[in-house]
């Protein structure tokens, strides 16, 4: 009987693959993909979402993919999430007026209402922009480089209003 359990158990670990291996997703956009960083999003102390930067061989360089993991801790509307945000690259100084207004109006039609254990995973594809994962399916392109430097900014610039998240993120990126 011990052998049989020890018999299965195996065989779901070899379905669920390696401990820490990359969701596909994440997977099939970065060559030797493994987090960086992680860390939570609080606001007021409520958790927002758990954040983790995914980075490939390169580690995490202008000019190379990676891959930002959103875990949602709570219910939200999409239509905040996408003036949030726009409020964010603002304060980070990105884009014209004319600019976020646009991508506003993109991030309306591509993030969904969350709720717990939801997540939402935005690739950099350095040059080419930016693409987005629900819950591992696609959702959404956005063929504009300048967007995906705004929107990834709101985490990783050093302008981010959320520092302490960007630390975490951050903590073991270079390449390897």
């Amino acid at each position: 009987m011990r052998r049989r359990q020890l018999l299965l158990s195996a065989c779901a670990l070899a379905l669920v693959g390696p401990a820490g291996a990359a969701p596909g997703h994440i997977d099939q956009h970065l060559t030797q993909a493994r987090v960086a960083g992680r860390g939570t999003f609080t606001w007021f102390a409520l958790a927002i979402y758990d954040a983790e930067l995914w980075v490939g061989e390169k580690g995490y360089r202008p000019d190379a993919p990676f891959v930002l993991d959103l875990r949602y801790a709570r219910k939200l509307d999409g239509i905040k999430i996408a003036e949030a945000s726009a409020e964010q690259m603002e304060k980070i100084g990105a884009g014209t007026p004319a600019q976020r207004a646009q991508w506003l109006a993109r991030m309306k039609t591509i993030f969904p209402d969350v709720k717990e254990g939801t997540h939402i995973s935005g690739v950099f594809l350095p040059g080419a922009g930016a693409r987005f994962y629900l819950d591992g399916k696609a959702l959404a392109t956005v063929p504009d480089p300048e967007f995906a430097r705004a929107f990834f900014g709101i985490w990783l610039d050093p302008a981010t209003s959320a520092r302490s998240l960007r630390t975490a993120l951050l903590k073991d990126a270079a390449p390897r």
